[in-house]
């Protein structure tokens, strides 16, 4: 038997991933109109379970968070340097990490997200530092490297426009496109001869963004 608890929660899952796929294709232009359009919901049912834009997309990204994180503790508990590091890069572009770039500085950063980001980083410095002692990981990759290449990764511009055509017979293909450019990806993060052009990129271009100026 259905009950209104199940049907509330089964209506905000449908929230969350419709405004994750909005966002991806509208950016931080994303109007609640058109998430709630995708959810099959009506604006009215959104608004009783955020109260505004801004709060759902604090919910995303508290639940992007928690994903990049339960991917790093997987990835260091693997025994495996690289198979721990290239699973948990494998994890957060499947899930998708990037789409909430559009709105970094847009929305408040709360204290809970910020002591997830904390963490998050902690870990990333945990899995690089990792491959770097065996040998798996190039010495000039940082984490920082790390971060932009899955935020990259993470948003498919293909993939967005086959799903706006309603190609859904060619998504399976560029889903298959997606991981060989993936597994490329993630050789070049193996230790070669030539270096790395310029100095890493700085901290301010991935998390800085998240301030409001």
């Amino acid at each position: 038997m259905t009950t209104r608890k199940d049907i509330a929660e089964r209506n905000d899952r449908a929230l969350l991933q419709a405004a994750r796929d909005v966002l991806a294709e509208d950016g931080a232009h994303a109007s609640v109109a058109a998430i709630a359009s995708r959810a099959g919901v009506g604006i009215g049912s959104l608004y009783r379970r955020y109260k505004t834009k801004e709060e759902l997309f604090q919910r995303l990204s508290l639940l992007s968070l928690d994903h990049w994180n339960e991917a790093a503790e997987r990835g260091l508990a693997d025994s495996d340097p690289w198979a721990g590091l290239a699973a948990f890069v494998h994890s957060c572009v499947e899930f998708g990490q990037g789409t909430l770039a559009p709105i970094a500085g847009a929305i408040e950063v709360t204290p809970e997200m910020s002591a997830k980001a904390r963490r998050g980083d902690d870990l990333l410095d945990a899995l690089v530092r990792r491959g770097r002692t065996a040998g798996v990981l190039r010495g000039d990759v940082t984490p920082v490297d790390i971060s932009l290449l899955i935020e990259q990764l993470g948003r498919s511009p293909l993939v967005d426009q086959l799903r706006k055509q309603g190609r859904d017979d060619l998504l399976p293909a560029a889903a298959a496109a997606r991981r060989r450019l993936l597994a490329i990806a993630l050789d070049g993060l193996r230790p070669g001869p030539d270096p790395l052009p310029g100095p890493p990129p700085g901290e301010e271009l991935f998390s800085g963004r998240w301030s409001s100026r």
